[in-house]
């Protein structure tokens, strides 16, 4: 009896080691996923460029607000324009994939300033994060569109990784006038945790506990410290427009529902029902960049004629 006893005790902490083992691998394939993402292979984005669209971009680089390397980026001047749109991809995506919007945000006589995180387009196989180190690249693009135009009012479009960091550095940075967040997460937490139990289809907090740990060990920082959840009140009275998927499969669409009910002031939520993951525009390309725009449109001109004051 008691030799059983021993092989049921011995054989239980092997079976509870196997599990710790088994979910420390999880949670270390997370991290080293998220934050060491492979070079991506340039042809499958570079099927068009803003010569195939008649655009008469400038090809700009410009310091991060800290940090040695350099961030690549498209500016485009409207002549007598009195407002720049910052448009900015998100985690692992170039600055290719927002032209279209770049193309009709230019057209509608706006400056336009796009670029690509560090380490997420074109230069890759560089160590990552998710939205905690880019936002020194998003405060470098702010920094150079108002050396662009110094006068502009500044709203910003933004998608996934880039809609977040753009919540948080509009919170902290009023010279942001209006955001766009297309498929912004609530929290770095939630964004890993959906793409988990996405993919394991278990319970996702004992890995995120070990791989909030690790991740702090290996890129210095934890899961609280990007949150925009935390940040978006902030940003009042300033207007924000919220944009999501209802069959997102990266960033949980719910996030969206609690950004919108943490927001002050003018907020808007347009939740798109058949769109995935930043798919909004490929929904009704018409639809979108009209709501993108007047939303734009109202919202710069209102803080145009705040700042200039009665007459």
């Amino acid at each position: 009896m008691f030799t059983f006893v021993c092989d049921l005790f011995v054989g239980g902490l092997g079976g509870l080691l196997l599990v710790g083992l088994t979910i420390g691998a999880v949670a270390w394939y997370m991290v080293d996923t998220l934050i060491r993402p492979k070079k991506t292979n340039p042809f499958a984005y570079e099927t068009i460029s803003p010569f195939e669209l008649g655009l008469p971009v400038e090809n700009v680089t410009f310091a991060p607000r800290t940090g040695r390397h350099l961030v690549s980026g498209w500016y485009l001047a409207a002549p007598g324009a009195t407002s720049t749109i910052i448009v900015c991809p998100g985690y692992r995506t170039r600055k290719t994939q927002v032209l279209a919007v770049v193309n009709f945000l230019w057209r509608a006589h706006y400056n336009v300033l796009a670029f690509e995180y560090y380490g997420h387009g074109a230069i890759g196989g560089v160590p990552v994060t998710l939205g905690y180190r880019e936002r020194e690249d998003f405060l470098g693009a702010l920094a150079y569109a108002q050396t662009r135009s110094p006068e502009s009012h500044i709203g910003v479009l933004a998608y996934s990784m880039g809609a977040a960091i753009a919540i948080l550095c509009g919170a902290d940075h009023p010279e942001i006038d209006v955001i766009v967040a297309d498929s912004a997460f609530a929290t770095h937490r939630s964004a890993v945790s959906y793409n988990l139990r996405r993919a394991l289809h278990v319970p996702a907090t004992p890995f995120l506990w070990i791989g909030d740990h690790l991740l702090h060990l290996r890129a210095g920082y934890r899961f609280h410290q990007v949150e925009p959840l935390r940040a978006i009140a902030r940003l009042a009275p300033r207007p924000i427009l919220l944009i999501h998927g209802c069959r997102d499969s990266m960033v949980d669409p719910r996030d969206a529902r609690l950004l919108y009910r943490a927001a002050k002031g003018h907020k808007q939520l347009w939740m798109v029902p058949q769109a995935n993951h930043c798919g909004a525009y490929f929904e009704n390309r018409e639809r979108y960049i009209r709501r993108v725009v007047a939303f734009f449109e109202t919202h710069l001109k209102e803080t145009s004629a705040v700042r200039k004051g009665p007459r």
